[in-house]
């Protein structure tokens, strides 16, 4: 029988990390100190209705690369955001989102207290953080239930409205094809529902049915991968696709590759009609 988080965990296991090579300021305590109000920020919120047992966070890594900093509250920086989710019955963890945001930018002064409201748009730190987390929070709820991310991704989208009028980049729709305002509009279009129901089946009917039964949890993630072609022929590149790929390219390959000859073939034309831009890893998959 399957465990299925019944008490979702309070609600993040953040890492974070502050690089800053390009930056000659000589007094870098500053950054440690930010590093840490981030870290508390994300962990010690509630950003779910549920309650969460500490071993049920999910684990997160935000590492904060500063290109530019002022010495005194301005920051321009560039984000490597990941989470995942356990794998039933193993010790293994399995991607759900990795990306990376260019314009992760915000103002900042040390002692500054780092607040947050859903119903405002206060400052950028606190906004590019609570984005985030909605999203992490959301996509690992689709994994364990049939569009159970959704009260999340409405979260997030309501972080990118309140933040129009920001003075700061990736929260508008003319700024970039694939931002912020569109990460949260592709969680929150239904076109995009095969590729949530996507996230279900992979995870729930896939991977962790894996530890009972390989080949079919193989299986249910290689029946499953053909919905992905609706939304291609609709939404052709979109984010959120891109997305979903960057996250499982090489785990697709590592649970591919031991299916048959045949299905390794078919699922290989599909992939690399799907995902183009990793036909190198797909190859592996002909050998």
């Amino acid at each position: 029988m399957l465990a299925i988080r019944q008490v979702h965990s309070q609600d993040l296991n953040a890492r974070v990390q502050i690089l800053s090579p390009q930056v000659q300021n000589t007094n870098k305590q500053p950054l440690k100190t930010l590093e840490t109000v981030i870290r508390d920020f994300l962990n010690n919120r509630k950003w779910s209705t549920d309650k969460f047992q500490p071993q049920e966070r999910i684990d997160c890594n935000f590492v904060i690369n500063i290109t530019e900093w002022d010495g005194s509250a301005t920051f321009k920086a560039e984000a490597q955001i990941q989470s995942s989710r356990p794998v039933y019955g193993t010790t293994y963890n399995s991607t759900l989102l990795n990306i990376s945001d260019k314009d992760f930018n915000f103002s900042y002064s040390e002692g500054q207290p780092l607040d947050y409201s859903d119903q405002t748009y206060g400052n950028n730190l606190s906004s590019l953080l609570a984005f985030y987390a909605y999203v992490i929070v959301g996509l690992d709820y689709d994994s364990f239930a049939k569009y159970g991310g959704t009260p999340y991704y409405n979260k997030a989208q309501a972080v990118v409205t309140n933040a129009q009028n920001a003075s700061f980049s990736g929260w508008k729709a003319f700024e970039s094809l694939k931002n912020r305002y569109w990460l949260a509009e592709n969680l929150n279009n239904k076109i995009f529902n095969p590729l949530r129901e996507m996230l279900y089946t992979y995870h729930r009917n896939g991977l962790d049915i894996m530890y009972d039964n390989q080949t079919k949890g193989r299986q249910q993630i290689i029946a499953a991968l053909p919905g992905l072609q609706k939304i291609d022929k609709m939404k052709q590149g979109s984010m959120l696709t891109q997305l979903f790929f960057t996250a499982k390219a090489d785990e697709l390959v590592n649970v591919v590759g031991q299916a048959s000859p045949q299905d390794k073939i078919k699922t290989y034309n599909l992939l690399t009609s799907l995902d183009p831009a990793n036909i190198n890893k797909y190859n592996l998959l002909k050998k």
